[in-house]
């Protein structure tokens, strides 16, 4: 069985598959920058006699046919980038890229793809139809890779009827996967404020504007755009992380400058949000005699897994790894640049576990100390491998 083939052909070329991941966590490159890690995907790509072509500058495509007859296409997506995190993990591995760390797992899906082409090179014969395989950069930084490649074309000639990928997850044992159908991630706003007064001396407030106490006021204002505008069945998150007021003791400042996050996953909330904010902001600053500058940089749209291939996909999981492996996920109000490509295709983005407790390989994504437990490295080259068989019909 099909199965069967996959899973002996995953542990076969598991080492490799491990070699590839320390590889390339050693060598992290930032987003938009991903040169290296292009040119060692590009290396893997010619022994396995792949073609592809470069996108997005450090992107590429690759296009596997299988012998069988078919016309069915469908895409697998990875990405390549790294943070700007000095990694704190004493490993053979460890980063060699001072203040650059693979902390979210794209050495994981990089090499997983890659051992996934392999095992689907190996089986050939076995199937018909294309697989698209996409390495991406720059899933960390706005406008995120994934729309360029787009705009690049990644999704036609051939048009894939469905795209696929998958993300690590610190929360789920090694050796399990998550799946959520519907509205999964949330959209990222970036939002840059800057309220202008008339600074001086905090003893006489009445010869100045107070940017601070203008800027208090509207902070806590702007909380009821979700609080009292937002529909209490669709989730909506805004935040301030960085607040700068240069003063003193003494010293009201000229300015206040402020920086945050609004999320949801209604692309029509979060248009009609985003002038609600503005307006707000400005008007209460001009009603006390300030000025409001309020800029938002538009991020990732929300992503949502198309509903019948999210089923069918985690049942064709419960069948690779049992049903016991195969968790619920609830929404997360984080953001992925995967969600362009399933705002424009059928989409499944699911989590490989990567979790063991008993080794203390626990730590969040973006933390100093991310680490994997590497056997999750044959359940991510297996699994994908199995689900595109299945969903080309094989």
């Amino acid at each position: 069985m099909i199965k069967e083939k996959i899973q002996q052909l995953s542990k076969s070329i598991f080492n490799d598959v491990v070699s590839n991941r320390r590889h390339i966590h050693a060598n992290p490159e930032l987003s938009f920058h991903e040169v290296e890690t292009s040119a060692f995907v590009a290396a893997q790509l010619d022994v396995l006699g792949i073609p592809y072509q470069k996108m997005a500058n450090t992107g590429l495509v690759a296009l596997l046919k299988g012998n069988k007859p078919s016309d069915k296409v469908i895409a697998l997506r990875a990405d390549m980038d790294a943070l700007p995190i000095m990694e704190a993990n004493d490993v053979v591995y460890k980063s060699t890229n001072p203040g650059v760390m693979h902390a979210c797992g794209h050495d994981v899906h990089t090499s997983s793809l890659l051992g996934t082409a392999k095992i689907l090179t190996e089986l050939k014969d076995e199937f018909g139809g294309t697989v698209k395989f996409i390495f991406q950069p720059a899933e960390e930084k706005l406008p995120g890779g994934a729309s360029i490649m787009i705009k690049e074309g990644v999704l036609e000639n051939p048009k894939p009827q469905s795209v696929f990928g998958q993300h690590v997850m610190p929360l789920i044992d090694a050796g399990k996967v998550g799946f959520r159908a519907g509205k999964y991630m949330a959209s990222t706003d970036e939002i840059y404020v800057t309220i202008t007064g008339k600074g001086g001396h905090g003893a006489q407030p009445q010869q100045n504007v107070d940017p601070v106490i203008i800027t208090s006021h509207i902070l806590v204002a702007l909380q009821q755009i979700v609080s009292r505008f937002a529909d209490p069945k669709s989730p909506s998150v805004l935040s301030f992380g960085k607040v700068i007021a240069n003063g003193a003791t003494n010293v009201i400042p000229n300015e206040v400058y402020l920086e945050g996050t609004f999320r949801t996953m209604d692309e029509v909330w979060r248009r009609e949000a985003h002038i609600k904010m503005k307006k707000m902001a400005e008007g209460m600053a001009e009603s006390m005699g300030a000025k409001c500058d309020f800029n938002i940089v538009n991020g990732y749209p929300f992503l949502i897994n198309e509903e019948k291939l999210t089923a069918s996909t985690r049942s064709h999981a419960e069948d690779y790894l049992g049903k016991d492996n195969v968790l619920d996920l609830d929404i997360w109000m984080a953001a992925e640049d995967f969600a362009y490509y399933s705002q424009v295709a059928d989409a499944c983005f699911y989590r490989l576990g990567i979790r063991n407790e008993a080794r203390g390989i626990t730590s969040s994504v973006h933390t100093p100390t991310f680490d994997i437990d590497e056997k999750a490295l044959e359940v991510s080259t297996g699994l994908m491998a199995y689900l595109a068989l299945k969903e080309l019909g094989n």
